[in-house]
């Protein structure tokens, strides 16, 4: 059997998480109390069965124990978002917070359920920042990276981005590679992207290119099985340059057809290409 665990902020995305487990065939329960989970495990059980629940502040267990004896193979999904990026989606949508009171608003609403979600938050196996993500993109995230996701191997996303729009908010890895020939000085390449074989070839001929493509790959290769060794499932290495569409987009191009032991599982997505 098993077992997802959706958790998180409330306004980050945990009912459209939920949605996107159940079109992937798994049986899904809106905040169940752990105390009943061991009977959903009963009537959901065998080999091939797919149970997700989800936890909120509201029914978070005092004690993990009970969650930690439910199941030896269960995994938790935590998701999250800033403070004022929760404000304006409950300020859009007119949704009550549900933690909210005559004597609570809803920014002291958001702080507190942060802090009473802190013990599951530390405890997750994927922890997903819903900031910049529509809820197509983050069912398609959900769908790629847990659905699809082989328990037993460490699943990796390779992740360009631009540092001129900001830092993703939830790498394991960051490399810069700001100091490399920048193609966007191409008047010709200026438009292209690293994945069109124009910008590959630019760079391919850079010497400084190759060394960091080396040593990244180096990196990976050398510690990427040790961190799978310690019961890892999901890591997420991010790539940067200024705009992320040359540099970052052709070296984690590269780096996703390198063979890393312990690994099959290679995911790649390139944060700001339009």
């Amino acid at each position: 059997m098993r077992l997802i665990i959706i958790s998180g902020r409330s306004g980050s995305g945990k009912s459209i998480a939920l949605h996107a487990l159940e079109d992937m065939g798994f049986y899904c329960i809106d905040n169940l109390p752990i105390e009943l989970l061991p009977e959903a495990q009963k009537q959901f059980s065998g080999p091939n069965a797919k149970l997700a629940i989800s936890i909120d502040s509201r029914n978070i267990p005092e004690d993990f124990s009970l969650l930690q004896a439910s199941s030896n193979n269960y995994e938790i999904i935590y998701l999250d978002a800033d403070e004022n990026t929760l404000l304006r989606r409950f300020s859009e949508t007119r949704r009550r917070h549900p933690l909210t009171n005559e004597n609570t608003s809803l920014r002291e609403a958001i702080r507190l359920e942060h802090n009473l979600l802190g013990p599951i938050a530390n405890l997750a196996d994927l922890t997903i920042n819903t900031n910049n993500l529509t809820q197509h993109s983050l069912h398609n995230l959900i769908r790629d990276r847990v659905v699809h996701h082989d328990g037993d191997k460490l699943q990796i996303l390779l992740q360009s981005f631009g540092f001129k729009y900001g830092l993703p908010s939830d790498p394991d890895f960051v490399f810069d590679v700001r100091c490399l020939a920048n193609p966007y000085w191409q008047p010709d390449l200026r438009a292209l992207t690293g994945q069109d074989k124009e910008v590959r070839d630019f760079l391919q001929q850079d010497p400084n290119s190759q060394h960091m493509l080396e040593d990244i790959s180096g990196f990976l290769q050398r510690w990427i099985p040790q961190f799978a060794s310690n019961n890892r499932s999901y890591m997420t290495i991010a790539v940067g340059c200024t705009g992320g569409h040359h540099r970052s987009v052709y070296l984690v191009e590269e780096l996703a057809k390198i063979n890393i032991p312990q690994s099959p599982a290679i995911q790649v997505r390139h944060r700001d290409l339009a």
